[in-house]
């Protein structure tokens, strides 16, 4: 279970009653209206990470070797991207528990990234074989 869903809502509503508590309606306006900034922010930045993926192609990244050396386990496809500024292609079906997206670069090197609950679970680095004599 997603304990951020519950518990983030929960601090929220908190924060408001405390603040009511405290300074009357005038902290309860300020806890609210430092709750609705937050929300603010974190859409602003969502609408700009979707903003800068629309103008890219689709699973395209500039170096899957480097997107490979920063991904960290437990960060959401959001964050990932932002780092990769392109919507991944989807390899896996639509409600599947696991999520499996594709960046691939310009040498057809490419980063199979798998989230499970909306989190990164596991990646994969492809890349292509080389001639013998290279």
């Amino acid at each position: 279970m997603n304990f951020q869903k519950i518990f983030l809502p929960i601090v929220g509503a908190a924060m408001v009653v405390v603040a009511w508590q405290a300074w009357g309606w005038q902290g309860a306006a300020l806890a609210g209206g430092a709750l609705v900034m937050f929300l603010l922010l974190h859409f602003n930045r969502m609408m700009h990470v979707l903003k800068k993926a629309a103008e890219r192609p689709k699973g395209f990244v500039a170096s899957a070797v480097m997107l490979n050396a920063k991904l960290k386990p437990g960060v959401n496809l959001l964050h990932v991207m932002a780092m990769t500024q392109s919507i991944g292609e989807q390899l896996s079906e639509d409600g599947a528990p696991t999520e499996v997206f594709r960046w691939t670069d310009g040498s057809q090197s490419s980063v199979t990234c798998e989230f499970t609950r909306g989190k990164l679970s596991k990646w994969t680095l492809e890349r292509p074989s080389q001639p013998e004599g290279a």
